[in-house]
């Protein structure tokens, strides 16, 4: 018999392949496509965001969502329900003609974003802005009535949903308390450690084998994945089909090196998403803030701890070879080493949160109109100073012109890496206590344990529990900042 629960999952699936297709035509955007092709491949995506609105919002998907919560369903399809409703309510929202334009802004303000940064042109970066935000603020204001909550957490429930940003500043309150003062101590501390940077030049070719054979030792399947090269590192594409990028300097190596461990994590929880329901929302990454918690375990409380990277020494010095700088003790110093820079992406576990904390304050007062495009370089030049020590004034290239997110009005997303650093630190945590043997296991690169532990809390459940079950059943509580904060004090001091 035919229920609407089926007719439902027959249409999640349909749209699950077009979101196939939109993914890997974006990664190939974002890595591979030559530059005369954005307009077209900008018009292609737009066409198919607002077919899969179309699909989405039909009027007997409403109609089937109601008629499917008196059918008889388990505990996973009906938390499959409980997800469908969700992207339901959150395209219904939106009318076609914002979905498109919105996409194309996007298009438009990211692939001049390539050349404008290199150019340090903010100007004309701030032109295609400011069209992003009014789309994002006319979304945040459909979206807010629609849910009864303030503009910028609208859009904050788009990738963490259930936090709020009286949440968000309780939590990011408390870390501005002790944080600065922490990160003042190991910096202080770390003057009398003598560091010496390796001397290059790396060979591209060869930080690339060694990116993959990294890859390899975290248990990345290159069956179901690549890895290839972008202007902004990030983890796209399909469970099925994951595309990672890095990108890569001559100079230095470690910065490439991070960069693909960060993203394996992603790929990782990607690739051992619940199989048997792929196509369907239930098995789709629970948050962002869990999707970060993974990259962060294995970039921070993994790739940076001195078991692992006593374990992958060899690695690089196969590639490398002996040289300056390259010893293990001064290898382990390069990748504990905590200085406030200007960065994001490089930053070192202690001083990163301060990135987040600035991003998060400028963009939630540009969402609800208490700043405009043209202030951002400013707030954010202080806001560096007060929070890092240092000035970005007219250095839009590595200010506030730095990051991929705001180009596509990806708005909410940046207190997603501090709410996944403290996931991280948490779960890392209970990890440890479940498994005696841990850190033996990492020295000898042996890391079946800890992937074993971290698919039966946290991959193979997918959306199947709210952010807050998921956390409790993994760890035997929600959210408790002190892990991360206990972490630190631990690593650090």
């Amino acid at each position: 018999m035919t229920t609407a629960y089926s007719q439902l999952r027959s249409t999640f699936a349909r749209l699950s392949r077009f979101n196939h297709l939109s993914a890997i035509a974006g990664w190939d955007m974002a890595a591979m496509m030559p530059p005369a092709g954005s307009k077209a491949r900008s018009e292609a995506l737009a066409e198919l965001s607002v077919l899969s609105h179309q699909i989405l919002t039909a009027k007997q998907v409403g109609e089937w969502l109601d008629q499917a919560e008196s059918e008889d369903l388990n505990d996973l399809e009906r938390a499959d329900l409980r997800e469908m409703r969700r992207k339901y309510q959150q395209s219904a929202v939106l009318p076609e003609s914002l979905v498109q334009e919105k996409s194309l802004a996007g298009a438009r303000c990211e692939h001049a974003w390539r050349i404008q940064r290199k150019s340090n042109d903010w100007d004309s970066f701030a032109e295609n802005l400011r069209e992003v935000v009014r789309l994002s603020r006319e979304e945040a204001k459909l979206r807010s009535e629609a849910t009864g909550v303030g503009l910028y957490d609208s859009l904050l429930d788009m990738y963490e949903p259930g936090m709020t940003s009286a949440k968000l500043d309780e939590l990011f309150g408390d870390l501005k308390t002790w944080l600065p003062n922490l990160l003042k101590t190991v910096v202080e501390k770390q003057k009398s450690e003598t560091r010496v940077a390796p001397v290059g030049p790396f060979d591209i070719e060869k930080q690339r084998q060694l990116g993959l054979q990294v890859m390899g030792r975290l248990g990345f399947n290159f069956d179901a994945g690549r890895l290839d090269v972008s202007a902004h590192p990030f983890c796209g594409g399909v469970p099925e089909d994951v595309r990672i990028t890095t990108r890569y300097n001559e100079h230095e190596f470690l910065s490439a090196m991070m960069g693909v461990i960060h993203e394996t994590g992603h790929a990782r929880y990607e690739q051992n998403l619940p199989k048997e329901w792929l196509g369907q929302p239930v098995s789709n990454a629970r948050s962002m803030g869990v999707h970060e918690s993974q990259s962060l375990l294995f970039e921070m409380q993994l790739g940076c701890s001195e078991p692992f990277l006593k374990s992958i020494y060899p690695l690089v010095i196969e590639q490398f070879g002996q040289r300056e700088g390259l010893d293990e003790s001064n290898f382990i110093k390069l990748n504990q080493r905590v200085e406030a820079g200007l960065i994001r992406v490089d930053a070192d576990e202690v001083s990163y949160p301060a990135h987040v904390i600035l991003r998060y304050e400028i963009e939630k007062a540009l969402i609800e109109g208490e700043i405009e495009v043209e202030d951002i370089p400013a707030l954010w030049n202080r806001k560096m100073k007060e929070y890092l020590g240092i000035d970005t004034v007219g250095n839009y290239r590595d200010g506030c012109m730095q990051d991929i997110h705001w180009t596509d009005g990806g708005f909410g997303y940046f207190p997603t890496y501090t709410l996944g650093a403290m996931y991280a630190a948490q779960l890392f945590q209970c990890a440890n206590h479940a498994i005696p043997t841990l850190q033996d296991d990492i020295a000898r690169g042996d890391l079946t344990a800890l992937f074993q532990w971290l698919q039966q809390n946290i991959w193979q459940h997918g959306s199947r529990f709210t952010t807050d079950q998921l956390i409790k059943n993994a760890t035997g509580e929600t959210l408790n900042p002190a892990y991360f904060r206990k972490h630190l004090e631990s690593r650090y001091l």
